[in-house]
Protein backbone atom coordinates (compact mmCIF):
# COMPACT_ATOMS: atom_id res chain seq x y z
CA UNK A 1 0.00 0.00 0.00
CA UNK A 2 1.31 3.54 -0.90
CA UNK A 3 1.61 5.68 2.12
CA UNK A 4 1.33 9.68 1.17
CA UNK A 5 4.14 11.02 2.79
CA UNK A 6 2.64 13.98 5.55
CA UNK A 7 2.55 17.46 4.37
CA UNK A 8 5.12 19.76 6.24
CA UNK A 9 3.57 22.99 7.14
CA UNK A 10 5.04 25.83 5.16
CA UNK A 11 6.35 28.24 8.25
CA UNK A 12 4.91 31.72 7.73
CA UNK A 13 6.98 34.62 8.34
CA UNK A 14 6.88 35.79 11.92
CA UNK A 15 5.79 39.90 12.44
CA UNK A 16 7.92 39.95 16.06
CA UNK A 17 10.78 42.17 15.19
CA UNK A 18 13.91 40.14 15.90
CA UNK A 19 17.46 40.40 17.35
CA UNK A 20 20.26 42.02 14.85
CA UNK A 21 23.54 39.49 14.86
CA UNK A 22 24.78 41.58 17.61
CA UNK A 23 22.16 40.29 20.34
CA UNK A 24 20.97 43.69 20.32
CA UNK A 25 17.47 44.80 20.15
CA UNK A 26 17.87 47.71 17.81
CA UNK A 27 21.18 47.67 15.04
CA UNK A 28 23.73 49.82 15.55
CA UNK A 29 26.17 50.44 12.38
CA UNK A 30 29.64 51.63 12.77
CA UNK A 31 28.41 54.77 10.58
CA UNK A 32 25.49 54.90 13.35
CA UNK A 33 28.47 55.17 15.53
CA UNK A 34 30.35 57.55 13.95
CA UNK A 35 27.86 60.29 13.53
CA UNK A 36 27.11 60.00 17.72
CA UNK A 37 30.72 60.87 18.20
CA UNK A 38 30.29 63.34 15.44
CA UNK A 39 27.55 65.00 16.80
CA UNK A 40 28.15 64.81 20.14
CA UNK A 41 31.21 66.42 19.83
CA UNK A 42 29.94 69.60 17.41
CA UNK A 43 27.54 70.26 20.26
CA UNK A 44 29.44 69.73 23.25
CA UNK A 45 33.25 69.36 22.44
CA UNK A 46 32.96 65.57 24.12
CA UNK A 47 35.83 63.41 22.41
CA UNK A 48 33.89 59.80 22.47
CA UNK A 49 37.08 57.22 21.91
CA UNK A 50 36.19 53.78 19.87
CA UNK A 51 35.85 51.83 23.31
CA UNK A 52 32.60 53.73 23.71
CA UNK A 53 30.52 51.83 21.51
CA UNK A 54 28.78 49.63 24.02
CA UNK A 55 28.00 52.13 26.41
CA UNK A 56 26.70 54.84 23.29
CA UNK A 57 24.19 52.14 22.48
CA UNK A 58 22.99 51.70 25.88
CA UNK A 59 22.23 55.41 26.85
CA UNK A 60 21.08 55.59 23.56
CA UNK A 61 18.74 52.80 23.17
CA UNK A 62 16.61 54.22 26.33
CA UNK A 63 16.24 57.10 24.10
CA UNK A 64 15.12 55.16 21.11
CA UNK A 65 12.46 53.21 23.63
CA UNK A 66 11.10 56.49 24.99
CA UNK A 67 10.41 57.76 21.81
CA UNK A 68 9.04 54.71 20.43
CA UNK A 69 11.54 54.90 17.37
CA UNK A 70 13.15 51.06 15.97
CA UNK A 71 15.87 52.31 14.24
CA UNK A 72 19.09 54.51 15.22
CA UNK A 73 19.05 56.23 11.96
CA UNK A 74 16.20 57.67 12.72
CA UNK A 75 17.05 58.53 16.12
CA UNK A 76 19.68 60.41 14.27
CA UNK A 77 17.22 62.03 11.73
CA UNK A 78 15.31 63.48 14.42
CA UNK A 79 18.65 64.89 16.06
CA UNK A 80 19.34 66.95 13.17
CA UNK A 81 15.95 67.54 11.15
CA UNK A 82 13.80 68.06 14.34
CA UNK A 83 12.92 70.74 16.66
CA UNK A 84 15.77 70.85 18.64
CA UNK A 85 14.01 69.20 21.38
CA UNK A 86 16.07 66.12 21.81
CA UNK A 87 19.66 68.05 21.97
CA UNK A 88 19.53 67.97 25.82
CA UNK A 89 18.15 64.62 26.28
CA UNK A 90 21.02 63.26 24.24
CA UNK A 91 23.81 65.16 25.87
CA UNK A 92 22.23 64.27 29.24
CA UNK A 93 22.36 60.52 28.28
CA UNK A 94 26.22 60.75 27.29
CA UNK A 95 27.90 62.87 30.39
CA UNK A 96 29.00 61.16 32.99
CA UNK A 97 28.54 62.17 36.53
CA UNK A 98 31.00 60.60 38.55
CA UNK A 99 31.47 62.52 41.78
CA UNK A 100 31.86 62.86 46.08
CA UNK A 101 31.83 65.19 48.67
CA UNK A 102 35.57 66.47 49.26
CA UNK A 103 37.02 64.51 46.22
CA UNK A 104 40.46 64.84 45.80
CA UNK A 105 40.74 65.69 49.70
CA UNK A 106 43.90 67.84 48.88
CA UNK A 107 42.92 70.23 47.32
CA UNK A 108 40.59 71.47 49.67
CA UNK A 109 43.54 71.92 51.70
CA UNK A 110 44.93 74.20 49.55
CA UNK A 111 41.64 75.72 48.97
CA UNK A 112 41.67 76.74 53.07
CA UNK A 113 44.96 78.13 52.91
CA UNK A 114 44.67 80.29 49.81
CA UNK A 115 41.44 81.67 51.38
CA UNK A 116 43.28 82.88 54.18
CA UNK A 117 45.11 84.87 52.03
CA UNK A 118 42.48 86.81 50.22
CA UNK A 119 42.10 89.94 51.06
CA UNK A 120 40.03 91.48 48.74
CA UNK A 121 36.23 91.07 48.60
CA UNK A 122 33.79 89.43 47.53
CA UNK A 123 35.47 86.03 46.58
CA UNK A 124 34.38 84.73 43.69
CA UNK A 125 34.98 80.50 42.92
CA UNK A 126 33.67 78.62 40.32
CA UNK A 127 32.59 75.17 39.90
CA UNK A 128 32.86 74.01 36.22
CA UNK A 129 31.35 70.47 36.41
CA UNK A 130 29.14 70.88 39.34
CA UNK A 131 27.75 67.18 38.66
CA UNK A 132 25.10 66.76 41.18
CA UNK A 133 26.20 69.70 43.37
CA UNK A 134 28.64 67.63 45.98
CA UNK A 135 31.79 69.43 44.80
CA UNK A 136 30.36 73.39 44.69
CA UNK A 137 28.66 72.05 48.04
CA UNK A 138 32.11 70.83 48.82
CA UNK A 139 33.54 74.12 48.00
CA UNK A 140 31.11 75.91 50.21
CA UNK A 141 31.65 74.14 53.45
CA UNK A 142 35.67 74.81 53.02
CA UNK A 143 34.34 78.41 52.71
CA UNK A 144 32.40 78.11 56.01
CA UNK A 145 35.29 76.01 57.75
CA UNK A 146 37.53 78.95 57.02
CA UNK A 147 36.34 82.22 56.63
CA UNK A 148 33.83 83.73 59.53
CA UNK A 149 32.23 86.05 57.03
CA UNK A 150 31.78 83.36 54.38
CA UNK A 151 28.50 83.69 53.79
CA UNK A 152 28.07 86.93 53.22
CA UNK A 153 31.59 87.67 51.52
CA UNK A 154 32.19 84.15 49.11
CA UNK A 155 29.82 83.69 46.10
CA UNK A 156 30.02 79.96 44.52
CA UNK A 157 29.53 79.71 41.04
CA UNK A 158 28.47 76.11 39.35
CA UNK A 159 27.38 75.22 36.47
CA UNK A 160 27.20 71.92 33.73
CA UNK A 161 26.32 70.71 30.59
CA UNK A 162 23.88 68.17 32.37
CA UNK A 163 20.93 69.69 32.98
CA UNK A 164 19.29 66.72 34.96
CA UNK A 165 22.12 66.34 37.69
CA UNK A 166 21.82 70.45 37.74
CA UNK A 167 18.18 70.17 39.23
CA UNK A 168 19.29 67.41 41.62
CA UNK A 169 22.19 69.40 42.75
CA UNK A 170 19.75 72.52 43.31
CA UNK A 171 17.79 70.32 45.42
CA UNK A 172 20.81 69.32 47.49
CA UNK A 173 19.05 66.29 48.53
CA UNK A 174 21.34 63.09 49.15
CA UNK A 175 21.48 59.88 51.28
CA UNK A 176 22.96 59.03 53.93
CA UNK A 177 25.94 56.63 52.38
CA UNK A 178 26.41 59.42 50.10
CA UNK A 179 27.71 62.22 53.29
CA UNK A 180 28.45 59.36 55.85
CA UNK A 181 32.37 60.02 55.14
CA UNK A 182 31.65 63.80 56.15
CA UNK A 183 31.74 63.06 60.03
CA UNK A 184 29.60 63.89 62.30
CA UNK A 185 30.13 67.79 63.17
CA UNK A 186 29.74 68.62 59.35
CA UNK A 187 26.49 66.38 59.28
CA UNK A 188 25.07 68.49 62.13
CA UNK A 189 26.20 71.64 60.92
CA UNK A 190 25.80 71.55 57.13
CA UNK A 191 22.81 69.13 56.66
CA UNK A 192 18.91 68.51 58.14
CA UNK A 193 18.28 65.40 58.69
CA UNK A 194 14.91 63.72 56.99
CA UNK A 195 11.97 62.03 58.73
CA UNK A 196 9.42 60.00 57.60
CA UNK A 197 8.95 59.44 54.04
CA UNK A 198 12.66 61.40 53.78
CA UNK A 199 13.92 58.72 56.17
CA UNK A 200 17.91 58.06 55.04
CA UNK A 201 18.32 61.68 53.93
CA UNK A 202 19.76 64.38 54.20
CA UNK A 203 19.15 67.81 52.63
CA UNK A 204 22.10 71.09 52.53
CA UNK A 205 20.89 73.94 54.90
CA UNK A 206 19.30 76.88 53.30
CA UNK A 207 22.71 78.91 54.29
CA UNK A 208 24.84 76.54 52.53
CA UNK A 209 22.77 76.37 49.21
CA UNK A 210 22.26 80.05 49.32
CA UNK A 211 26.11 80.46 48.74
CA UNK A 212 25.90 78.65 45.27
CA UNK A 213 24.45 79.57 41.92
CA UNK A 214 23.69 76.84 39.91
CA UNK A 215 23.17 76.97 35.90
CA UNK A 216 23.32 75.34 32.98
CA UNK A 217 26.82 75.74 30.70
CA UNK A 218 28.13 74.20 27.62
CA UNK A 219 31.47 74.66 27.29
CA UNK A 220 31.40 75.48 23.98
CA UNK A 221 29.06 78.09 24.44
CA UNK A 222 30.04 81.01 22.25
CA UNK A 223 29.41 83.03 25.51
CA UNK A 224 29.86 82.79 29.18
CA UNK A 225 27.59 84.13 30.88
CA UNK A 226 30.82 85.12 33.76
CA UNK A 227 31.72 88.45 33.89
CA UNK A 228 33.36 88.42 37.31
CA UNK A 229 37.08 88.17 37.80
CA UNK A 230 37.19 84.42 39.91
CA UNK A 231 39.30 83.69 42.40
CA UNK A 232 39.54 80.16 41.48
CA UNK A 233 38.34 77.72 39.19
CA UNK A 234 37.57 74.18 39.62
CA UNK A 235 37.66 72.23 36.15
CA UNK A 236 38.25 68.86 37.43
CA UNK A 237 37.49 65.56 35.43
CA UNK A 238 36.34 67.52 32.49
CA UNK A 239 39.32 68.00 30.20
CA UNK A 240 39.38 64.25 29.86
CA UNK A 241 36.55 64.17 27.38
CA UNK A 242 37.81 66.90 25.16
CA UNK A 243 40.68 66.36 22.48
CA UNK A 244 43.82 68.88 23.51
CA UNK A 245 42.80 71.65 20.89
CA UNK A 246 39.38 72.15 22.41
CA UNK A 247 41.55 71.78 25.79
CA UNK A 248 43.28 74.32 24.60
CA UNK A 249 40.38 76.65 23.43
CA UNK A 250 38.93 76.53 26.96
CA UNK A 251 41.79 77.12 28.92
CA UNK A 252 42.33 80.11 26.47
CA UNK A 253 38.75 81.33 27.66
CA UNK A 254 39.07 80.53 31.28
CA UNK A 255 42.54 82.45 31.31
CA UNK A 256 41.54 86.19 31.36
CA UNK A 257 38.01 85.43 33.80
CA UNK A 258 41.04 84.22 36.51
CA UNK A 259 42.62 86.79 38.76
CA UNK A 260 46.55 87.24 38.15
CA UNK A 261 46.62 85.55 41.49
CA UNK A 262 44.04 83.02 40.90
CA UNK A 263 44.09 79.00 41.27
CA UNK A 264 43.20 76.66 38.57
CA UNK A 265 42.35 73.04 40.14
CA UNK A 266 42.19 69.88 37.02
CA UNK A 267 41.89 66.62 38.09
CA UNK A 268 44.41 63.66 39.17
CA UNK A 269 44.58 62.33 35.58
CA UNK A 270 44.90 65.75 33.72
CA UNK A 271 47.79 67.23 32.74
CA UNK A 272 47.85 70.50 30.23
CA UNK A 273 51.42 70.50 29.02
CA UNK A 274 50.25 71.76 26.33
CA UNK A 275 48.73 74.52 27.38
CA UNK A 276 51.89 75.41 29.34
CA UNK A 277 52.22 79.13 27.64
CA UNK A 278 48.72 79.77 29.74
CA UNK A 279 49.07 78.47 32.53
CA UNK A 280 51.94 76.32 34.66
CA UNK A 281 51.83 73.60 37.66
CA UNK A 282 52.13 74.66 41.07
CA UNK A 283 51.61 71.38 42.22
CA UNK A 284 49.36 68.78 43.17
CA UNK A 285 47.17 69.41 39.99
CA UNK A 286 46.76 73.01 40.92
CA UNK A 287 47.84 75.25 38.41
CA UNK A 288 48.51 79.14 38.31
CA UNK A 289 48.59 81.57 35.19
CA UNK A 290 52.17 80.76 33.32
CA UNK A 291 53.14 84.75 34.10
CA UNK A 292 52.52 84.56 37.48
CA UNK A 293 54.83 81.21 37.77
CA UNK A 294 57.57 83.20 35.93
CA UNK A 295 57.18 86.27 38.21
CA UNK A 296 58.08 83.86 41.15
CA UNK A 297 60.70 82.12 39.20
CA UNK A 298 62.74 85.67 38.42
CA UNK A 299 62.22 86.94 41.72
Amino acid sequence: MKVTPPITPVSRPTTQPRPNRSGREFEFTAEDFAEVRRLIYTHAGISLSKSKEDMVYSRLARRLRALKLTRFQDYLRLLKTGDGAEWEPFVNALTTNLTAFFREAHHFEILKDFLRTRRQRPITLWSAAASTGEEPYSIAMTALETLPDAANVVRILASDLDTQVLERAREGIYALDRVAKLGEARLRRFFLRGTGSREGLVRVRPELRAMVHFFQLNLLDVQWPIKTPLDAIFCRNVMIYFDKPTQYRILQRMKPLLKADGLLFLGHSEAIYHAADLFRLRGQTVYVHAEASMARACA
